[in-house]
């Protein structure tokens, strides 16, 4: 249980320090001065080094990181953050997030090129149900199915229209079997059993490795799927519509899932490898996409109050900024309470 919560602290610490580092890094390329860059939030345990201007610091509690841009909430000191353009700004709030769903995508990458895909245009015979015709034809699971009829079969579909269309008459199906391929001959059923289907197979189709950079078009489109998820939680919540395992939890929470995911129950028959990932991707998605919502205090805030200027040129009162924001982040804080407390109540089921 230590070394988990240890793990725990290390992964989701990472992950957080993570989006800083996107924060930082944008206000480095946008020539905003940053102050400070810390591991850990406060109060402080040491200054590690300073670099050209910024102080590296460790601090005490272990849970994240965190950057202080100069001037923040000053648009009169020059260099700072306020004072800086307005599309500076944006893409300096934008970065945090940006870099959470970079690695959303990474890692997918990861998961994907270890499990591989699988490949849709050849049909493997998974399972062979009993006494079917595909049984008494003689039909063993890992023959691949190859035409029927003559007709060359690429998909589950083409394969389905192809028996459906010949339903009580009898079909010629070519296979192979290992390096042998052969014939045989079954009716299709009229009226199969239920879920058994019209010749009793189950259909698969055989994973074929991939590489990390071919698996990225389907990593970005996960992640995309992902965050789309996300997105719609907040308000299948308040509707009350959101399952038990898709609630906001607090770090209890979080920290029973990381458990799950080191106990493989996650995605059951994968590694804890692969399981830790996708724990991994399910905070890192939740920290990119929350943040860009439209809350005061979080990135999707700050930036909220830039588009006025950017569109009227009209900037919002630093001071309307400075209590809206302290209300926001009151209230999220009090709202991260409310889930922690939750977590012990109303403990998050896995499934």
């Amino acid at each position: 249980m230590i070394i988990n919560l240890l793990q725990f602290i290390g992964v989701l610490a990472a992950l957080i320090i993570l989006h800083e580092l996107g924060h930082f890094i944008a206000a480095q390329i946008f020539g905003v001065k940053v102050e400070e860059f810390g591991i850990g939030f406060p109060p402080r345990i040491t200054k590690l080094f300073e670099f050209k201007g910024t102080e590296y610091t460790l601090n005490w509690v272990p849970l994240g990181g965190f950057v202080k841009p100069l001037g923040e909430s000053q648009p009169d000191i020059e260099g700072g953050l306020a004072a800086a353009k307005p599309l500076v700004r944006i893409g300096v709030y934008l970065a945090g997030p940006f870099m959470n769903l970079l690695a959303a995508v990474a890692i997918y990458g990861i998961i994907i090129s270890q499990l591989g895909i699988p490949d849709m245009s050849i049909i493997e015979v998974q399972e062979v149900i009993q006494n079917s015709p595909a049984q008494q034809a003689g039909l063993l699971p890992g023959d691949l199915l190859l035409s029927i009829n003559d007709n060359e079969v690429e998909s589950y579909e083409e394969l389905r229209d192809e028996i459906y269309a010949n339903l009580g008459e009898e079909i010629l199906i070519e296979y192979q079997r290992h390096e042998k391929i052969d014939q045989i001959l079954l009716i299709p059923r009229v009226n199969p059993p239920e879920n058994e289907g019209a010749i009793g197979i189950v259909m698969t189709s055989p994973v074929r490795d991939i590489n990390w950079f071919q698996a990225l078009p389907l990593s970005i489109s996960a992640t995309v799927q992902h965050s789309i998820a996300v997105l719609r939680l907040p308000a299948a919540y308040i509707q009350g519509s959101a399952e038990e395992v898709g609630r906001p939890v607090g770090y209890k929470g979080m920290y029973d899932i990381y458990a799950g995911a080191k106990d493989q129950q996650l995605l059951p028959g994968t590694s804890s490898t692969i399981n830790v990932l996708l724990f991994m991707i399910s905070i890192t998605v939740s920290l990119g996409v929350l943040n860009l919502l439209p809350i005061p205090a979080l990135d999707g805030g700050r930036i909220l109050f830039v588009l006025p200027e950017l569109i009227i040129g009209k900037r919002v009162s630093q001071q309307v900024q400075n209590i809206v924001n302290a209300v926001g982040f009151i209230s999220v804080v009090l709202l991260l309470i409310y889930f922690n407390i939750l977590d012990f109540t109303s403990p998050i089921q896995l499934p």
